[in-house]
Parts: C-alpha cells; structure tokens; sequence
C-alpha cells in the first residue's frame, strides 16, 4: 500500500479565553439556544473540544509514530481576519453575466491586510505546519472547511429574515471578494511552506445542508430554497476559480524541491455513488443526482460549464469563460452510496413543471447513508452510529467518477463514525483493500489516502456523539487513547500491505 496519512479538523473554539473563537457562523449556530431546544444542534461546544489548539504537537508525535507521510489541516478564516476586510478594495472585474471574473490587487495591498490580520493566530498556524513538516509529514492545507467569519455569514440573522438581510454569506457576491483576500493573504504568508493547497471542504454539502436538505445536515441557515440553493452553488464555484487564481499568483516560492510547482490547488468533494433503486426506471433520477451532488461543481471549475439552472442540460449561455482549468487535483471525500428512486410526490410534481427538471431524485431508506444506526442497511451491511452503511466498493465508484476530469486524485476523507471501534477494523482493511485493486486494476492516478481522523473531535451539528478517531479523546481530561483500529491502520502502513 502505497499511502500512509491522515486529517485533522480544527475545531471552532477553545475552553482557554486566549485561544476562543467566537466570530465564525457555526460558533454562533451551535450555541443558538432555539437550536438547542429544538435539537438542531447537540447542544456540545466546540470550545470543550480535543485542544488540538495547543496540544498539536502531541498529536502530530501520535501521527508519526504512526507511521503517517502527510496530513490535512483547515485554516479558520475568522481567526486570520477576526473582523471585515471589506475596508481594503482590490480590482473587481465582472463579466457580461454579472458575476466576478477577475480579481487584482499589488503587494502594497498585502501589505495593508497584514495590518489587519490577527498575526498571532497565522504564526501559531506557523508553527503547527512547521512542527508536521519536521516530523517528516507533508501539509495539506484546506482553505475553509464549512464556516464562515460571522462578518461573512450571521446564520441566525439570515433565518430570521429568510434571507432578506444582510451578512448573508455566500449567498451575496461580496464574500467571493473577501474570500480572495483571505486565500491570497495566506499563499503570501505560508506559500514558503506550503505546495499543496485545497481551495474549499465539501462545498456542495455546504449549499445541500444549508438550503435544499436542512433537516439532514442542519447546516447553518436551515432553510429550504432551491432558488437560493442554485445562487450559493454558483457563487461557490466563483469562490474557488478566484481563489485558486489568489494562490496561484502569490504562492511563488516551492516548500519542497522535489514537489511540481509551488503552488498545486485543489478542491476536497464529498461524492457519494447514485445507485439507481429500479434500474429500468429510475437510471435518469440517480443520474440527475449525481450530476448535482458529484459532478456539477468540477464540471465548472475543470471544463467552464456552470449549470446555472441545474437542469442537466449545457446551454451556450452556461459557458464561462472565467471559468475551467481551475484545479490542480481532486480531493475525494467517500463515506457511502446514496441508492435513488424517481419522486412521485406532489412537490417533485411541481418542480417538474416550474424548473423543468423532468426526473426529481429521491433517497431511498435503508442503504447508504439512509439507515438506522447500529443495525444493517437492506442489504444485510452493517451501519454505523450514524446509521452508514459500509460500502468499500463505492469507494472505487467514486474514484472513477472523478478520474473523467484526468486529475491526479487523493481520498481525503474517508472513515466511521464507531465509538466502540467495533467496524473499523473492518472498513479500514475493506476500504484500502478496495483502493488497493482499484490502483493496480484500473490504473487510476491516485497519489494518496488519508483517514478521517486521527482523534475524535466536533462532529458539527452532531457535537462529540459521532466518534470517527483512530483515537478516542476524554473530552474532560483531554487524554488520547488509541483504538485498536489505530494499530490496525499503522501495521498495514508498516507493511505497505493490506492483510
């Protein structure tokens, strides 16, 4: 086996005051008492977290020790800009559609916004990526994953409202502005230690969880509008081309010589496999659902098509020429598959007749990620504590999805929720067994694997109840405790073999 690395998710606070941070979305979310009472959110803080704050050496000694190469890390947007950069104005060019197609700004700028960054927070961010580059492990770091500064995105304000206010996240133009300056800042600062960067974690989840299935994922502001789903979708998709034109502009200098260029951008997708439920009858919905879920996204940033009415259909008009070949590699986050039949409800009806979307998908329970917990989907698989199903062979379906776009490729989730550690043994042995064969078999170009996660940690809208860590944390004393799934996951990177 030829890949050996794993992530680590940043948490959103702090219990020491000196480390708090209070100003992203998702800190005010899940702090939300409404959300609370109504059991949106657990009602557990991510300030009584793991620590990896101030205990990262501890658990980069734990990875290396491990036998770990490489790791991924999220950056927080609202610790490296607290408060608004919109004071500072950079060159905004727009296209005839109206959306942002370019984006200027000269070195004096970065200059200015080094004034205004939270300097501490970057240098402690400093020192945790020098610290894994000296044990020996490569930094993979991940722009934004999920949450927003809080001058970016007021969650509660926006539901109030229903999204007639201000601070509306990436449902205005204005965040893509902001969303540059900060990639463009951080390239500036750490592209001197840092070739391999990832734009955005799981932005269709993002647009999915926060504005089509809110009920799923209870993502921040848990309210279904399509309109407003197909908007933050296209406005994401500008975020990550101008971002990785930010990184690709300020990060000139390579952090390793034997790495193909200084600056190698990708974007982490969470794909989930579309099995239809009736192939004879229900091929076309799951197709439909895997061109939004799966494909959508990459199409626009690797070919320039921006499905803009997520119809299916390229229409000249959905050509973007400030869009396409804007991604370096493909992260592939897998978990389970998503088995699909054709709605036959009233609201599929009338989305039929005023979208023009002719095959409206709906998730069958009971497979996939659709099951009940600690039990078996339909067919006879055991299910996590978040009710997964194990399924390694979508892992390999995923792949392929992907592999159209001719990019090298990296699993950069992959994992289960399992505080008993009873299943993943089992899906760690299946799952790199199945990415085993598929490297060799189908001679797909995938360059690495990482495990999601090496501890447990915040779970988001779940709290500390979905445990994914190789090992357990006492979230009270913040001890590490390895899971026997820890050793079975280091012995196979010892042996560069999958028994």
């Amino acid at each position: 086996m030829r890949v050996s690395s794993s992530g680590f998710q940043f948490e959103m606070g702090d219990s020491s005051r000196k480390a708090l941070d209070e100003n992203s979305d998702w800190f005010v979310w899940v702090h939300d008492r409404r959300k609370i009472e109504q059991e949106v959110v657990s009602g557990e803080f991510p300030e009584d977290g793991p620590n990896y704050w101030f205990l990262y050496k501890k658990d980069h000694k734990i990875a290396a020790d491990l036998g770990f190469n490489a790791c991924r890390l999220g950056i927080e947007w609202s610790r490296i800009f607290p408060k608004s950069t919109r004071e500072l104005k950079v060159e905004v060019e727009k296209s005839d559609d109206g959306r942002i197609s370019k984006i200027h700004a000269e070195e004096a700028f970065m200059e200015k916004l080094e004034k205004i960054a939270n300097n501490e927070a970057l240098n402690h961010y400093r020192l945790m990526i020098l610290d894994l580059k000296n044990r020996g492990i490569k930094p993979f770091i991940c722009l934004n994953h999920f949450s927003l500064p809080l001058w970016v995105h007021n969650p509660i304000a926006a539901r109030s409202t229903k999204l007639k206010g201000e601070l509306r996240g990436w449902l205005d133009d204005d965040p893509i502005i902001e969303f540059w300056k900060y990639a463009a800042y951080l390239a500036w600062k750490l592209g001197d230690l840092v070739d391999f960067w990832a734009t955005l974690n799981e932005p269709v989840a993002v647009a999915e969880g926060g504005y089509l299935f809110p009920e799923l994922a209870h993502f921040p502001p848990g309210l279904r509008n399509f309109t407003a789903f197909k908007k933050v979708l296209g406005n994401i998709v500008v975020a990550h081309a101008r971002a990785y034109d930010a990184i690709k502009e300020w990060d000139d200098v390579k952090a390793e010589q034997n790495n193909d260029s200084s600056a190698q951008v990708g974007l982490i997708q969470n794909v989930s496999p579309m099995v239809p439920y009736d192939p004879k009858h229900d091929r076309d919905a799951s197709t439909f659902a895997s061109h939004i879920h799966n494909l959508s996204f990459i199409e626009a940033i690797s070919e320039g098509w921006l499905d803009e009415n997520l119809n299916g259909i390229r229409e000249k008009s959905e050509r973007k020429h400030y869009l396409g070949n804007q991604l370096d590699w493909i992260g592939v986050d897998y978990y389970s598959r998503n088995v699909i039949r054709r709605a036959k409800s009233i609201l599929a009806i009338l989305a039929r007749l005023f979208e023009g979307i002719s095959n409206i998908p709906e998730i069958v329970p009971g497979y996939g990620n659709n099951c009940e917990p600690n039990s078996f989907s339909v067919d006879g698989r055991p299910t996590s504590d978040f009710g997964w199903e194990l399924y390694p062979e979508g892992l390999t379906a995923s792949l392929k999805l992907m592999s159209k776009y001719g990019k090298p490729m990296f699993v950069t989730e992959n994992g289960i929720a399992d505080a008993e550690d009873k299943l993943r043994p089992q899906f760690i042995a299946e799952h790199l067994a199945e990415l085993e064969k598929t490297i060799e078999r189908d001679k797909l170009n995938i360059r690495g694997y990482f495990h999601w996660t090496l501890t447990d940690n915040y779970e988001w809208a779940a709290g500390f109840r979905m445990r994914f860590g190789l090992y357990a944390v006492d979230f009270k004393t913040k001890a590490r405790l390895p899971r026997k799934s820890a050793e079975v996951y280091s012995h196979i990177i010892e042996m560069k073999d999958v028994p």
